[in-house]
């Protein structure tokens, strides 16, 4: 089923998640264990993110997050196909514009298609793979030309003319950023941008992690105030170490309240796994009470502080 048509019919607000594929040379169960544990909360669809060439994030033991640079994590394709079949759960593949073709981007989408993948979130993704100056063909520059070019195959026109071609049914997910993107000179603009993918056929957008609701609620006003119409889905990221003050505003470009951060300051690892897990429990309550569609947690590599934040809704 399709993502919009699960926040259509739902009766109450709705949690799902995003995990990362698998590094070079991991092994599916890490990611099947994972999913184990979220399973029992019946998420609506799993999104598994994608790279356009060399970089991912590490979470250590100590809580600090690493940014590296590497070749792309593997099987983002085959990684959704497998969760879907094994545990019927619907996942979000992430199609990246950097680092692509047009043909490149219609052969993955071929490919979802074919695996019975109804649901996308079209992403410009970091800029990171080097293209010669003498390859000249055709891309995506920016995410509202790749929700284009999916929209298009909806409508059972490819880039060349294919014997036996149908229309695809993709449901598409973009980008939201409460706090704006961070290339983006203010929000006003930012919400521009947002309103051009969604005038080209966005279906419904997830924003960003935060950690004020405020933030996501006056977004939400801004973006309907400018004719965005669509569900907005909140993102949410519990913090659970307190080199996270550090890390993620510099990885994500978001901020953190000064309340927060002087709760965990100076405290043990299991203390501030509680004054987190409290934090964005407070959060998920004020966004159930607002009847939010759905709320999205962005899992790096464990899913225990999250569902016992779930488990209580």
């Amino acid at each position: 089923m399709k993502v919009i048509e699960y926040l259509e019919k739902a009766n109450k607000t709705l949690f799902s998640y995003e995990i990362l594929p698998l590094k070079r040379g991991g092994r599916i169960n890490d990611i099947f264990s994972l999913v184990d544990e979220l399973a029992p909360f019946d998420p609506p669809f799993i999104d598994l993110t994608s790279r356009s060439a060399e970089v991912y994030y590490d979470e250590y033991n100590d809580g600090s997050l690493k940014r590296h640079i590497r070749r792309k994590r593997p099987g983002t394709i085959g990684l959704s196909a497998a969760i879907k079949n094994r545990y019927n759960i619907e996942t979000v593949p992430h199609i990246l514009c950097n680092g692509f073709t047009k043909e490149e981007t219609e052969d993955a989408l071929i490919e979802l298609n074919y695996l019975g993948i109804d649901n996308i979130l079209a992403v410009r993704g970091d800029d990171l793979r080097k293209i010669p100056k003498s390859d000249t063909r055709p891309r995506n520059t920016y995410a509202s030309d790749l929700v284009e070019q999916i929209q298009t195959m909806n409508q059972g026109i490819y880039l060349e003319e294919l014997q036996d071609a149908h229309s695809t049914k993709f449901c598409v997910g973009v980008a939201g950023y409460p706090e704006k993107h961070f290339e983006s000179p203010n929000l006003n603009t930012d919400i521009e941008y947002l309103k051009a993918k969604v005038d080209k056929g966005a279906d419904y957008i997830v924003t960003q992690m935060f950690y004020d609701n405020t933030a996501y609620f006056s977004f939400v006003d801004q973006c309907r105030a400018a004719g965005i119409t669509i569900p907005i889905i909140p993102g949410l990221k519990i913090l659970t170490r307190e080199f996270h003050l550090r890390t993620i505003p510099s990885n994500f470009f978001v901020d953190i309240p000064v309340a927060l951060a002087e709760k965990v300051k100076g405290l043990h690892k299991e203390e501030i796994i509680k004054v987190g897990k409290d934090w964005a429990l407070q959060q998920c309550q004020e966004l159930v009470n607002a009847n939010v569609p759905c709320i999205h947690f962005y899992i790096m590599s464990s899913a225990t502080e999250v569902t016992e934040v779930v488990s209580e809704f």
